[in-house]
């Protein structure tokens, strides 16, 4: 069976665009692979309606929603590979099946590149944040870290310091504070601690830092902008172009450089913006974005109105 179209991932965004397209008796399939980027959260934000709800949860929902309209496949998959055909595209999946559509939405994400300090991945999500646009509000006058030594991770305490707490501390892992970031820091009265990590341990509101010289640092939360990558290597395989932040390129419509596949969600930003918006709220706009102008251009190719 060939689909009108196949929606790679299973997160907001491929939710709400298998939604869309469902809604418009499109054929989908919905491929997922069963790990989001924000499975170790217990609340997402910033979701109106959804303020504080788990990710999880929201994830079930969406399932449940998408069952009413027949046209919509979902199925538990990893897909290994993506290439076109004459008529569209065909994805490899991990158990060697092979499916073929006619439009395809990457909504794969992306997955967080992590210092390598003990304990890090463990409370990453749970007294470790990546974002304070979606926990500052949860650590509010409380005492924080913010791990790093790049310039965007260092900067991120002027942010929390500015926004959350007066009692804000950088550990820069043994690296040496950038010099064009030390000066704001001592500016706003942040401490800057360059002794190496040893590892992160206790849980959440309750992080212990210890330090390589044996003192341990008691914080209460910690942030880590962590650098990264694409989930998945479709968009890559398929000849998209790829920003300098492994990013996908779309234009303002969700589409790649390459006819027939869009892009939604974390994966994907304009290139006039600095950074991706990496929220649910925006991933599940992404996702409607994609679909409805994916849906016009069915449309127009079906209508013989040019593609």
């Amino acid at each position: 069976m060939s689909y009108d179209v196949l929606v790679v991932g299973g997160g907001p965004a491929g939710l709400n665009a298998a939604l869309v397209a469902g809604r418009q008796r499109r054929s989908v399939l919905l491929l997922d692979s069963g790990v989001p980027r924000n499975a170790p959260a217990t609340e997402m934000h910033m979701l109106l309606s959804r303020d504080g709800f788990p990710p999880a949860e929201l994830r079930r929902i969406g399932r449940e929603q998408l069952a009413v309209y027949p046209g919509v496949e979902i199925r538990e998959a990893l897909v290994t590979t993506a290439e076109t055909d004459g008529s569209g595209f065909v994805l490899t999946l991990g158990d060697g099946a092979r499916v073929s559509g006619r439009k395809v939405i990457i909504a794969t994400g992306q997955v967080d590149v992590l210092d390598q300090v003990e304990g890090l991945s463990e409370l990453f999500g749970r007294g470790v944040y990546h974002c304070p646009f979606c926990h500052g509000w949860e650590t509010r006058g409380r005492k924080l870290a913010v791990l790093g030594h790049e310039f965007p991770q260092v900067m991120q305490a002027l942010y929390v310091a500015d926004r959350f707490s007066h009692d804000v501390i950088v550990c820069t892992d043994g690296h040496p504070v950038p010099e064009q970031a030390a000066g704001k820091l001592a500016e706003a009265g942040i401490a800057v601690d360059e002794t190496p990590v040893s590892r992160i341990e206790g849980k959440e509101s309750e992080i212990r830092i210890v330090l390589a010289d044996g003192r341990v640092l008691d914080r209460q939360a910690v942030y880590h902008r962590a650098p990264t990558r694409q989930h998945s290597p479709l968009a890559e395989q398929l000849g998209c172009r790829i920003l300098p932040d492994g990013c996908v390129r779309v234009d303002e419509f969700q589409r790649t450089s390459v006819p027939g596949v869009y892009a939604a969600g974390d994966a994907a930003r304009l290139e006039a913006l600095p950074d991706a918006l990496t929220f649910v709220v925006t991933g599940a706009a992404d996702g409607a974005r994609a679909a409805i102008w994916l849906e016009q251009e069915l449309f127009r190719q079906d209508a013989g109105l040019g593609g």
